[in-house]
């Protein structure tokens, strides 16, 4: 077992000089710096022991010294990722792209989706009854990071369109969607945690918990901040529709209040957590539940009456009466139609509401025309 891991760190190491090699014989690109390459090798290493932080900080210092290397740096992280198939280098590389977030730049919140893909990422070097935690690990780290750059991305499109427009008031339902995509975000960070008891004791795995501790508790902080604001707004001017989106999200987030007590607790005992970091869980007052409910049972029963009221003009809209001798349409008029008469049928006014018919004229005579004969349209 001494010698496998012992020739695993060898071959690391030798894969790792090979590559800065390859990086400094690289010429010099709009898309290529082999100094950059260089460090974003070493701060990536197949080292699992820990993260190269002093390397990590030399690559950060390069974007501090002008957000031009920030294309650069993504080139040469994409490509020492996405060639690898050491889940220690991939997880290295996603806490580096973490970082590469921390900086309050324009190409970095306008990036869209990252640039490599690790969604089926699979350690070549272990077996896949091992190799499955990390490999989980990996892509559940991914996944978040992907879909909060897609996240970054809408919303600096949101704040580049509303240039001009600060005055403006975000429509409601769009903040109601944002608190969504934050519950989304939160969902797909619970997703991230060692499955293993032997997983939880790598020094890596434990540092990268870190980084997705500082992240949840941001998120989660900034959810509970903006939720209470927005269910205010709902309550009022919102409508049905906002009630109802409001209850959910309140549902949601009580579901997810148990589920991050749970995730505190497990990162507690991994270590990773102290309890002076833990945040409050968020409780929604009963008080707005009940008025979000009111809301949403007003319009309903609003819904209800103009359906009753539909019901009764529609019962109340002209109908047509046949007979066997000739036809009769009633409109806000009850007529008694005599059958049984040989020559002349009677049409009895009862009751009427047009205020345009002159009463004297409440009875009209009605003879039919006896046996009486269509011409011939063809023949004419």
């Amino acid at each position: 077992m001494k010698r496998m891991r012992l020739w695993k760190r060898a071959s690391g190491v030798l894969k790792d000089r090979y590559r800065i090699w390859v990086a400094k014989v690289s010429p010099y690109g709009p898309c290529r710096n082999p100094d950059l390459e260089t460090l974003i090798i070493k701060a990536t290493s197949h080292d699992e022991q820990c993260m190269d932080y002093k390397n990590v900080q030399r690559v950060f210092q390069w974007l501090r010294t002008s957000p031009l290397y920030l294309k650069p740096l993504l080139c040469g992280l994409s490509m020492r990722i996405q060639r690898t198939r050491s889940w220690v280098v991939a997880l290295k590389g996603l806490m580096l792209t973490h970082g590469v977030y921390s900086f309050d730049l324009p190409m970095v919140q306008s990036m869209g989706r990252l640039p490599f893909d690790l969604s089926h990422f699979s350690d070549g070097h272990l077996s896949p009854e091992k190799g499955w935690v990390f490999n989980a690990f990996v892509r559940s780290y991914f996944a978040y990071l992907d879909q909060r750059s897609v996240i970054l991305r809408e919303e600096a499109n949101k704040l580049q369109n509303k240039k001009g427009k600060e005055s403006e008031e975000i429509p409601l339902i769009e903040e109601l969607k944002n608190l969504e995509e934050l519950q989304k975000l939160i969902d797909m960070l619970l997703q991230i945690k060692p499955k293993s008891e032997m997983s939880m004791k790598i020094v890596l795995i434990l540092e990268a918990m870190d980084c997705v501790m500082d992240e949840i508790l941001e998120v989660y902080g900034k959810f509970s901040k903006e939720i209470n604001r927005v269910l205010l707004r709902v309550c009022d001017i919102g409508g049905k529709e906002e009630a109802c989106i409001g209850l959910d999200i309140i549902r949601k987030a009580q579901l997810q209040g148990d589920k991050l007590s749970l995730y505190f607790d497990f990162c507690r005992e991994i270590g990773v957590l102290n309890k002076s970091e833990c945040p409050n869980i968020l409780r929604i007052n009963e008080e707005e539940i009940e008025e979000l409910k009111r809301i949403k049972n007003k319009d309903e029963e609003k819904a209800i009456v103009v359906r009753n009221d539909y019901e009764q003009l529609k019962n109340g809209l002209k109908t047509t009466v046949i007979t066997d001798q000739w036809e009769v349409f009633v409109d806000d008029v009850i007529v008694d139609v005599q059958q049984h008469v040989p020559n002349v049928t009677t049409l009895c006014v009862i009751h009427t509401n047009n205020p345009f018919v002159d009463e004297c004229y409440s009875s009209v005579p009605y003879d039919p025309v006896q046996n009486y004969e269509l011409p011939d349209l063809i023949s004419l």
